[in-house]
């Protein structure tokens, strides 16, 4: 059941009166105050799965509940069901004494379903006589898990009120009523999220500082990705911070003091947290779990088989027995684990293809909250009115601007780097249009994700494009006035670099070639519609004759765009001057260089040392300071005349009468290129390397080496 989009066509004195008229709005419409949840909520469970399901349907949902509900740590499971019901690990404990106040361990501890409406964790204590010492025991020992916490900034309530709607929030938390959306009327109505939110109630209880800890790395607390890593700066953490603390009053745990319980120790609370088997979820340092593997129970603990249990008893009966678990289950859930059980006691688990392995994934971690893919998920229409923009040029591309796009074709659409670094690293974007945020879930979460994805969405005959840049069509040059404003015009949607379109602001060109993969690039642009549903980019190469070599030109030049110029209509006078220090990285240009020739090679550092390098005579030729090099007479005049260093101090190198054969360059990882060739028969690696004042020559011949300071 697919969610569906919509298109998107102070004083600085208060007076105690308005602070507290400031508060109580906030309170009252805050996100906190959202329509509890009375059961165990599990996000896609809900948003998939109504009573109204055939059996056949909702068994799936039955199978996401008890991995999400992590029965699977305590219940063995049957082999060839292990990899697809392997349990979430759940938060961890390690440093929980700094988080949360002893108050609040207590009610969590003694009733998780009362003090966090909605959460997955059961609880274990039905009032028997003992449990509340043994409660006490367990908070005396959380307690004292401690470490200290860095400072953080101090938080704007008004900021975090912001960035909790616009940067993806509310994909799955509630929306505050307080809030109307960027498209939404003053006069309309703002319609509520269908779908329960995942509850946020535990906010209020954090410690401000831990708070901000924890939205700025969340990861290392819930290391299962079910809360993600929404790639916060510290300050956008302490803002949210702010915001959810706003007439935040700690719930004090009356009962606990009024029964006055003797002293617990912190080693009886460790016992009692092993024996609990609470450790089969909760990791906590130097404590290790007694477990077999996944699916196995702790020695600890002695529970049975998911083969062998009863679907009308424990967990699942009608009135739960003292001393099992309590997840507070509605009647939905409980028919649907029955059916699960009955299914896994019954059947082997059968083989998945990579599709239905990518949705069961997508499906644990609820990307299908943000994203759909084959028609199944996206945001529902009122959390997606949340979604803007911050770049009016955007506004003309509709949905597309503010929505995250669509994972169709994605496993033959984004090189494996590119996966790495939307799924785990920074600069993965390449929508900075978009207030939403593409959130990390941890690589252990997500990394086999790209196998199945490039499985799945392979074509059995790929499209065929020439990427050698071999043939004589390939010339960065010709790709270059193609996307200009003389040519197709590309650069009427697209920018590149730090430079925006001439029009409507899409996604910029500049690493094209490191993130699409080519064969799905001559796709894309051989038929945008159907390889992209919805996009406004025109087919803009029907009935061109030589529509292969001119997508293989456009490929060369965004391939090697790094040392072009911009197409025509983007580029500016200043575009022609090569910046290692704008570029922060070593600048290689081949040249025709004035007192250097026609084989020169320039060498730019960054922090003002330049070099050149004759390749005709495998020798470094000049030396200077300051400015590189201006590219202009290279690439606008035909015939090409020697450029001039720019810089000043300039020192021309000794000349060699050494007969020496050049063997190209090579590339470090700092950027840095050291020069081969043989002289007199004898292999050099010739390399500078700039130092304070001038560079430090450092040549290897046949392995031995020798260095020299060059200052001058």
């Amino acid at each position: 059941m697919a969610a569906k989009r919509r298109k998107m066509n102070s004083p600085k004195i208060w007076t105690l009166f308005a602070v507290s008229a400031f508060l109580c709005g906030h309170v009252q419409a805050h996100p906190l105050q959202a329509e509890p949840i009375n059961h165990a909520f599990v996000y896609t469970f809900d948003q998939f799965h109504i009573p109204e399901d055939p059996d056949e349907s909702l068994v799936n949902g039955g199978l996401l509940l008890l991995a999400e509900l992590n029965c699977t740590t305590c219940h063995a499971v049957p082999k060839s069901w292990e990899e697809r019901l392997k349990p979430k690990p759940g938060p961890d404990l390690s440093a929980v004494g700094s988080r949360l106040d002893p108050d609040t361990l207590w009610l969590m501890i003694r009733s998780p379903q009362n003090r966090k409406k909605g959460t997955q964790m059961p609880g274990l204590f039905a009032g028997a006589e003992g449990d509340d010492e043994k409660v006490e025991a367990l908070v005396e020992y959380l307690s004292s898990l401690k470490q200290p916490l860095q400072k953080v900034p101090a938080g704007d309530v008004e900021r975090g009120k912001d960035l909790y709607h616009k940067v993806g929030c509310v994909a799955c938390h509630e929306p505050a009523k307080d809030v109307r959306p960027p498209k939404v009327a003053a006069d309309a109505e703002v319609e509520k999220p269908g779908n329960a939110s995942v509850p946020i109630a535990l906010a209020d209880a954090y410690d401000f500082t831990a708070l901000s800890h924890f939205l700025h790395d969340p990861l290392s607390v819930r290391p299962s990705g079910r809360m993600p890593d929404m790639r916060l700066s510290p300050q956008d953490a302490s803002d949210i911070a702010a915001y959810l603390h706003v007439g935040r009053t700690a719930e004090k745990a009356t009962a606990r003091a009024a029964l006055k319980l003797p002293k617990q120790t912190i080693e009886k609370g460790r016992e009692l947290f092993e024996k609990l088997n609470c450790i089969a979820c909760h990791k906590v340092r130097n404590v290790v779990p007694a477990l077999a593997g996944s699916g196995s129970p702790a020695k600890s603990r002695t529970t049975k088989p998911l083969k062998a249990l009863s679907p009308n008893k424990g967990c699942l009966a009608e009135k739960q027995p003292s001393g099992t678990p309590r997840f507070d289950l509605n009647d939905l859930e409980k028919r649907a684990l029955k059916l699960a059980l009955t299914l896994i006691q019954k059947e082997d688990a059968p083989k998945l293809t990579a599709q239905e392995k990518i949705d069961w994934q997508l499906t644990r971690l609820n990307c299908y909250a943000c994203h759909d893919r084959d028609g199944k998920g996206g945001p529902e229409d009122p959390r997606a009115q949340y979604f803007g923009v911050n770049d009016p040029g955007a506004e003309s591309l509709g949905q597309l601007a503010n929505v995250p796009p669509m994972l169709d074709k994605v496993g033959r659409k984004l090189t494996h780097g590119w996966f790495e670094k939307i799924l785990w690293g920074p600069d993965g974007s390449v929508r900075p249009y978009m207030d939403t945020h593409m959130p990390s879930f941890g690589r252990e979460q997500t990394e086999m994700l790209i196998t199945w994805l490039n499985e799945a969405d392979a074509l059995e005959k790929p499209f065929e494009i020439d990427v050698s840049g071999l043939a004589k069509h390939h010339r960065a040059e010709a790709g270059r006035q193609l996307l200009g404003a003389k040519g197709l015009a590309c650069v009427a949607c697209h920018g590149l670099k730090e430079r925006k379109s001439l029009g409507p602001h899409v996604i910029r060109l500049t690493h094209t070639a490191e993130r699409l993969q080519p064969e799905y690039f001559k796709e894309l642009l051989l038929n945008p519609q159907v390889t992209q549903p919805g996009t406004v980019m025109p087919p803009m190469f029907v009935g061109r004759k030589k529509a292969d070599q001119e997508i293989e030109s456009i490929w060369t030049y965004l391939r090697e765009v790094e040392g072009q110029p911009l197409p025509e209509g983007l580029m500016s006078s200043e575009d022609f001057e090569l910046k290692p220090d704008t570029e922060k990285r070593v600048i290689i240009f081949r040249s025709f260089i004035e007192g250097v020739g026609t084989h020169a090679i320039g060498v730019g550092f960054p922090g003002g040392l330049n070099a050149a390098f004759d390749a005709k005579t495998s020798r470094w030729t000049l030396l200077w300071k300051g400015r590189f090099l201006d590219a202009m007479s290279n690439w606008q005049d035909r015939s090409m005349p020697p450029i001039k260093p720019l810089g000043t101090d300039v020192k021309p190198m000794p000349a060699t009468t050494a007969e020496r054969i050049y063997g190209g360059y090579t590339l470090g990882k700092d950027g840095i290129p050291t020069f081969r060739y043989r002289e007199n028969g004898q292999q050099v690696e010739d390399t500078l390397l700039p130092v304070k004042g001038g560079f430090e020559h450092l040549i290897i011949t046949n392995g031995k080496q020798t260095k020299e300071i060059l200052s001058w």
